[in-house]
């Protein structure tokens, strides 16, 4: 045992833990399942998005896509707007991936080791699925299993460090259930999702209250220790919604690699001073569009992980007769808008005028 579990009587950790989840726990359908290609959907859906959010993404997307035969061999339109509403497009195009290595294999992996090597699969994805569908004792460590233990142990080792991710999956190691470790890796995160939260944790109703340092001591808001991000950087954009002389809005494809590849997009010019609108309108004039009517849509941001696109965005009208459009770009009409993967941050403008 490490020096972080010495006063932990684990048959009895587990007991305790087990209990509670198997009373409490949550109903959530790939919770029915030991099919470990729906359990791989639904975690690689759960990375970033709230586990109660993902059940109507995941039922949708496993009735599209039952089998990793099918993923497989989906075409890249119907599998972005499958993911759509769910960003981090880059974890649909790599379980497609997955799914081809799967289906090259001729069966899905067993194991913890074969299943990290599937494209996109980190250690606590590999974990969750060994131990979910396969009942290997594999440690599954997520932010909520990070906050656990950090307090159950006093840990003040910071998480954002790849060596405290192998102290804490080493700590997971020692104290799973290997009769039932799967149902242990979720409760460890069930306990951090419903009990020990982030602010206020409900400690008078923790299952395991009796094992946590953290509690004892009186410093669960001390816990976990993790050093902030990089800020992200801003970047201003203008957009423009560019409706021909036929009624048509303009949109562009992204290229193939890159953040939103492949996402569809209308026109978006990035700059640095100026009046937004005066940029784009004398964007539009030098590819030889004839400006008829512009109006402000207002202004709008969209987070990414490691950016901020804040953009002013406006409706123009444009005589486009002289205008000979790059292989990427087409002129679509707004009610076929749907068929296109629009990218998330375009398709707020678009409920401005719709």
């Amino acid at each position: 045992m490490t020096d972080y579990t010495t006063h932990i009587n684990k048959k009895n950790f587990q007991t305790d833990l087990l209990t509670w989840y198997n009373q409490v726990k949550r109903d959530l359908p790939f919770r029915k399942t030991l099919n470990p290609y729906y359990i791989l959907v639904s975690e690689v859906m759960s990375q970033q998005t709230q586990i109660t959010a993902v059940v109507p993404y995941y039922n949708r997307f496993i009735k599209q896509f039952p089998t990793t035969k099918d993923l497989a061999g989906a075409n890249e339109e119907k599998l972005l707007k499958a993911w759509e509403g769910l960003g981090y497009y880059s974890r649909a195009r790599n379980l497609q991936v997955s799914a081809q290595m799967i289906e090259d294999l001729g069966n899905f992996p067993t194991t913890y080791e074969e299943i990290l090597k599937l494209k996109g699969v980190g250690p606590y994805t590999a974990g969750a699925v060994a131990s979910i569908a396969f009942n290997e004792p594999a440690p599954a460590v997520d932010g909520n299993v990070f906050r656990v233990i950090s307090r159950l142990g006093a840990i003040f080792d910071d998480i954002a460090k790849a060596k405290t991710r192998k102290l804490f999956e080493e700590i997971v190691s020692e104290l799973i259930c290997h009769y039932y470790p799967g149902d242990f890796n979720q409760s460890l995160i069930e306990l951090g999702a419903l009990i020990c939260t982030p602010k206020s944790p409900k400690c008078l109703e923790c299952p395991i209250q009796e094992y946590c340092l953290a509690y004892a001591q009186g410093i669960d808001d001390q816990l976990p220790v993790k050093t902030k991000p990089v800020r992200q950087k801003r970047i201003k954009y203008v957009v423009g919604i560019i409706e021909n002389e036929r009624g048509e809005w303009f949109i562009k494809k992204r290229p193939s690699t890159g953040l939103l590849a492949n996402f569809y997009e209308f026109k978006q010019v990035e700059y640095e001073a100026g009046e937004p609108d005066e940029v784009l309108i004398g964007h539009l004039a030098k590819e030889g569009y004839g400006i008829q009517e512009t109006k402000s849509l207002g202004f709008s941001t969209h987070v990414f992980s490691h950016r901020i696109w804040e953009m002013e965005s406006y409706y123009v009208k444009v005589d486009a007769s002289g205008v000979k459009l790059n292989e990427d770009g087409q002129w679509v009409k707004p009610l076929e808008m749907g068929d296109y993967s629009l990218a998330v941050a375009h398709q707020r403008i678009v409920e401005k005028i719709l």
